[in-house]
């Protein structure tokens, strides 16, 4: 499996005419947030293929048609459609896509008050949420989850010294419960070749998901214990 990892920077590789030359070989997009919505709908109109995402603090404009907080929210047949906008919108669920089970936090350190940003506390409180669904994945499928997508990334991992790129202590404490195979993060912008884009942590590999990626999991995707094999 092919999974192409996106965040933070609109990649002239993906947002040309010849997107499917370079990419249609690719299984699932995953978005780490601060991306505009017209560049996933132009992926996922391209490709072909399913797109997951969580937003980031900033291209916030459409986060209030996702959060089931506002009253206008689409929503079909009784149900909120996180569909709207041809990609899903995964943040505070766990949903299963290809086999593999994903889950999505959002959102980055609080800041300055702005949207969709988070103390440390607020962080886990967002994580607590998801355990039921993770404890439900334990015990009938053998695995809490295989990867965990958020905005920002973990404290002390690919993080920075001012306070808005500072990651979530809560994160570590995520990957040493929940031992999900990956962690893909974005908001830590990338300018330098030498700059550490992967990072081991424990049983999780953290990838900085800046601009575009590949993971390739091999033709299978899962191994016979049901977790992903390491990316290539």
């Amino acid at each position: 499996m092919k999974i192409l990892c996106i965040s933070d920077q609109i990649d002239p590789l993906v947002y040309t005419n010849t997107i499917k030359e370079r990419f249609g070989d690719v299984d699932l997009i995953l978005s780490a947030g601060d991306l505009p919505m017209d560049y996933l709908d132009f992926i996922v109109s391209s490709l072909n293929k399913p797109l997951l995402f969580v937003f980031g603090n900033h291209n916030l404009n459409e986060l209030k048609y996702y959060t089931q907080k506002e009253p206008f929210i689409p929503v079909i047949d009784g149900r909120i459609d996180y569909h709207s906008s041809g990609a899903t919108h995964i943040s505070g669920r766990v949903v299963r896509e290809g086999g593999l089970i994903i889950a999505g936090l959002g959102g980055s350190m609080r800041y300055n008050r702005g949207e969709n940003q988070f103390t440390d506390f607020q962080m886990k409180l967002e994580i607590l949420k998801l355990v039921p669904a993770l404890v439900f994945n334990r015990i009938f499928r053998g695995r809490y989850l295989d990867i965990l997508l958020t905005h920002a990334s973990p404290r002390g991992i690919h993080d920075k010294e001012d306070k808005c790129h500072w990651g979530f202590k809560s994160f570590l404490w995520f990957m040493r419960k929940f031992k999900p195979k990956y962690l893909i993060h974005g908001h830590i912008h990338l300018y330098d070749l030498a700059d550490v884009r992967l990072t081991q942590y424990e049983k999780t590999q953290v990838i900085n998901a800046y601009s575009q990626y590949i993971i390739d999991t091999g033709a299978r995707g899962m191994d016979d214990e049901g977790t992903l094999k390491n990316a290539k």
